[in-house]
């Protein structure tokens, strides 16, 4: 029996707007929550993606773990996205402005995927299964 109901995925940055900005421009969609400290997006019925200030989680955190603006810059985690166009995913994204990584290419594990970085350093693929 599967008890998680939702996942979430919580990216964090250095300036919440921009963030916002940047990603509604990626995923071509509104949050569906966007209030000082978390912007959230719907991936599907059971994922979203969340945007929280590294001063917010900051506090959360305390003392027991580095603190998120060290990380700035530094690739510490990847979204991948299976899509079903990966070259309207991939035209989309450089025209977001998110930093290219590596284009389109068939990868070992049966897919075809592209990777770029967010403003902040996080790594997103865009993949279809080939």
């Amino acid at each position: 029996m599967n008890r998680i109901l939702i996942s979430e995925i919580i990216l964090y940055v250095e300036d919440q707007q921009r963030s916002t900005a940047f990603y509604t421009k990626l995923l071509r969609k509104n949050p569906v929550l966007n209030v000082p400290g978390m912007t959230e997006f719907e991936l599907s019925q059971t994922c979203k993606l969340g945007l929280m200030p590294n001063s917010g989680i900051a506090k959360i955190l305390s003392d027991k773990t580095p603190h998120p603006q060290t990380g700035n810059g530094i690739p510490r985690c990847e979204l991948y996205l299976v899509v079903k166009d990966l070259e309207i995913e991939f035209e989309n994204a450089k025209q977001t402005g998110a930093k290219l990584i590596s284009p389109p290419e068939d990868r070992d594990w049966g897919d075809k995927v592209c990777y770029f970085a967010d403003p902040d350093g996080h790594i997103i693929a865009f993949a279809e299964k080939l």
